[in-house]
């Protein structure tokens, strides 16, 4: 299928297209280069699958990239010609399994990997979207732990959240990150994380899981946009990953969505940091900054007018300081400037716990309303199909007898579908939005019972 073409040229010094780097003054155990991409690489479904991901390979075996994330990459053959392409610089692989058709979660790492584990979310869709496919398979959080020789122990997280169940998402993930910062480890979190920077889920994984969004700490320079922006400028000022009008497989028609006109996109394509928990004050750990961030893949693949994919990706460059270490005499300061790292762990303030539990309790009950149709749905065509199979007897002309089978196939589909709909995944659906509001109402409580009191 032949893409439009978007005769668009990104000048090098805007937009980084495949982070093909000189040689750098910094040694390599001083900074770690991430990239994330979704790879859209559904089989049957994605267009021009197989270009793209041979671009991809092709261009990532030019990068100089120390950790690769990838989100959709659904095929194993895929996920092999990517691996092999930077496997003489990036040794140490994991593709995630999960679910019926697979997490299409992968980590690429020039460090060894030490540990793996892959964390199912409890929602990842509905059993009728047929189309979206996100219940067959196995969306959640992926993790690879490294030896890093000046870090020591990194835990590396990639995941794609469902767009209807990201709130629980979210929650689940910003778990696993302050699990493994409690580990004392280091953690780089990357994805599409398929929510907008000001929306609850990216709240939840800031505050609560204590990450920093390499993207926001490196462009803090820039003021929100005063006026209708270029898509370019959309892209390089505010980090756009998708629905851009420079992407190929962007809708032609105009998106109603008032972020999108915004910024002529939005940013759903995450690259996250933090440090470990602090047991203590500990002035020998070294500190992660972000010294660059930029979005990648925007130009389209070469010979042809197709994008890499239907997301752009996002790289980031992150320094490890090292003069933290041995600061003994200035402890105040380096407790001012080092902040983010050093303080008490983050959390969520009682409003945003409270607007959270609130949306997961309308989701609560719309699931339940739901059942409640879905169920109607299913005893009507139990009754249907009974009044159908009984009439049956009284029909004498032989034409209409296929047309009662067609009905009779068609109606027990129906109620077999809406009493799995309504009475499974319904109950299985509120019991997971249930697990998520007990957890939010302890947490709140906590909150509460922690903060000062005036006596």
């Amino acid at each position: 299928m032949a893409c439009r073409n978007h005769s668009i040229n990104l000048h090098q010094s805007e937009v980084a297209t495949h982070s093909l780097r000189l040689p750098s003054t910094t040694t390599m155990a001083e900074q770690i280069r991430v990239v994330t991409l979704n790879c859209w690489g559904l089989k049957y479904v994605s267009k021009d699958r197989h270009e793209r991901v041979t671009a991809i390979a092709s261009a990532l075996a030019r990068s100089d990239y120390d950790i690769i994330a990838l989100q959709e990459i659904w095929v194993e053959a895929d996920y092999n010609e990517i691996r092999q392409s930077v496997v003489s610089r990036l040794p140490y692989t994991k593709l995630f399994h999960s679910g019926a058709l697979g997490a299409g979660l992968a980590i690429l790492t020039k460090w060894p990997i030490i540990a793996t584990s892959m964390t199912p979310y409890s929602l990842v869709g509905e059993p009728t979207d047929a189309f979206g496919g996100d219940w067959f398979v196995g969306k959640g959080v992926g993790s690879v732990t490294i030896m890093h020789p000046v870090l020591g122990p990194v835990q590396l997280l990639v995941t794609h959240y469902n767009r209807t169940y990201r709130l629980v998402n979210a929650w689940e993930f910003a778990k696993v990150t302050r699990q493994a910062a409690e580990l004392g480890r280091y953690v780089i979190a990357m994805g599409d994380f398929n929510s907008i920077p000001t929306s609850l889920p990216v709240n939840i994984i800031l505050n609560y899981a204590g990450l920093v969004d390499s993207w926001a700490t490196s462009h803090a320079h820039i003021p929100p946009p005063s006026g209708m922006l270029s898509p370019i400028e959309g892209v390089i000022n505010y980090g756009v990953t998708a629905d851009s009008p420079l992407n190929s497989y962007r809708d032609s028609e105009p998106s109603g969505d008032p972020i999108v006109r915004k910024y002529q996109g939005k940013r759903l394509d995450y690259i996250l940091f933090r440090h470990p928990s602090p047991n203590g004050f500990n002035d020998h750990l070294p500190r992660l900054t972000c010294r660059d961030s930029q979005v990648v893949f925007t130009d389209s693949i070469p010979g042809n007018s197709c994008s890499y994919s239907d997301h752009f990706g996002v790289e980031a460059t992150l320094a490890i300081d090292m003069q933290a270490e041995g600061k003994q005499d200035d402890m105040a300061s380096l407790k001012d400037t080092s902040a983010v790292w050093f303080n008490s762990p983050s959390e969520l303030s009682s409003n945003v716990v409270t607007e959270v539990m609130s949306a997961v309790n309308t989701s609560y009950r719309m699931s339940q309303d739901r059942s409640r149709k879905e169920l109607t749905i299913f005893v009507t065509s139990i009754l249907v199909l009974i009044g159908l199979i009984i009439g049956s007897a009284w029909v004498v002309v032989p034409w209409l007898n296929p047309v009662f089978v067609l009905l009779v196939i068609y109606l027990s589909w129906l109620a077999t579908t809406n009493l799995y709909e309504g009475f499974i995944f319904g109950n299985w659906e509120r019991k997971a939005l249930q697990n998520v509001i007990e957890e939010l109402e302890l947490y709140k409580q906590i909150l509460v019972s922690q903060a000062p009191h005036d006596w």
